[in-house]
């Protein structure tokens, strides 16, 4: 594949979202309520879209593909369930209350409930964790920017990073909101492109016990199904709490729509990411009928050795929108968390306040 036109392709999107970021950047109007939770003002194409582009990050493409690939439809379709499961959850039973709050972190309920020390606690605790959620998706991107512009690993780091960080801080929540909105969009067609081109051109030969058929993946230990069921309780149990997608439950407009994001979100989260096990389970028949040895993740191989430029270039935006998306988020809330409940700089006016 042309690594020129990935190259040209890559840049052109990375600057359009920036360009994005700031535009957004006009709303904040020097309100840290419109910065950090936009507002409170989200409705819910936006409020849902920018949950379902939290959801959908690295591990939902890269990681999918690859422990699909290697060990079953159900060790990579655990990771967007998992995720899909946790909105379903937190939809049910967290969103309306959560959102008639008026809270701007989630260890502002922390604080509410059981006072200052409890609070400076949880704040510690979800830093630190979001912390390594930025990294896994900073290094995603990284490694992609070294595969395909022909940046050093590092270089490739560097870069991703400075360009979240910039429209993150210049735009808020509201830039985060815009960006995810289009980035999300731009993953489902990523998604289900690559999925029927795979399908129309070689077909879906699927390796006995390795297809969403093979349930011994979800009940025999030794064909993982305690890993698989762990990723899927982790996920789906520990992240309703996650800062940043309650940062979006937050910013919603109402109750209502806050509980319908989070609905939306989750079907969103198995639209997006189902497809992408299920094309990780063809590659197999693939490199074999092509005579082709993956050396890094599965994904990239296809992409080099089997994809036409153009739905390559779409998948690689793809790729890096989920990235994207997942580390701006991490950006946002790791920093509110820090500067609202750490260093204790409050807004007057809200619940979160004090």
């Amino acid at each position: 594949m042309e690594n020129t036109a990935f190259s040209w392709g890559i840049i052109t999107f990375l600057l359009g979202t920036l360009g994005i970021g700031v535009w957004a950047s006009k709303q904040i109007k020097g309100d840290s309520v419109n910065f950090l939770v936009a507002g409170r003002g989200l409705a819910l194409p936006l409020a849902g879209a920018t949950l379902m582009a939290q959801s959908v990050d690295s591990n939902a493409t890269l990681g999918n593909t690859d422990l699909s690939s290697e060990f079953g439809f159900w060790a990579g379709a655990s990771l967007p369930i998992g995720l899909s499961l946790c909105l379903l959850l937190t939809g049910l039973f967290l969103a309306k209350p959560m959102n008639r709050m008026g809270l701007i972190t989630i260890p502002d309920f922390y604080r509410l409930k059981y006072g200052r020390t409890v609070e400076l606690i949880a704040a510690c605790i979800m830093s630190v964790s979001f912390s390594f959620l930025l990294a896994g998706n900073l290094v995603a991107g990284g490694y992609m920017f070294q595969h395909f512009l022909g940046l050093s690993y590092f270089g490739g780091i560097t870069l991703l990073a400075v360009l979240v960080f910039a429209y993150t801080v210049s735009g808020g929540l509201f830039a985060v909101a815009y960006t995810d909105f289009i980035q999300v969009f731009i993953a489902f067609l990523g998604a289900w492109g690559l999925l029927l081109y795979v399908l129309a051109n070689f077909g879906l030969d699927i390796t006995p016990g390795m297809g969403p058929g093979a349930v011994d993946q979800l009940t025999a230990v030794s064909s993982g199904a305690a890993i698989n069921w762990a990723s899927i309780i982790a996920l789906g149990f520990g992240n309703m709490v996650a800062i940043d997608f309650m940062a979006r439950i937050f910013a919603a407009e109402s109750p209502a729509t806050a509980q319908r994001a989070c609905l939306l979100a989750s079907a969103g989260t198995l639209i997006i990411g189902i497809p992408v096990s299920i094309i990780a389970l063809a590659t197999g028949g693939i490199f074999s009928q092509m005579g082709i040895v993956a050396d890094g993740p599965v994904l990239f191989a296809l992409l080099d050795n089997v994809i036409p430029p153009a739905l390559g270039l779409l998948v690689l935006a793809a790729i890096l929108s989920a990235s994207l998306s997942t580390a701006d988020g991490a950006i946002l809330g790791t920093s509110s968390v820090l500067a609202h409940n750490v260093l204790g700089i409050r807004h007057a006016n809200t619940h979160g306040a004090g």
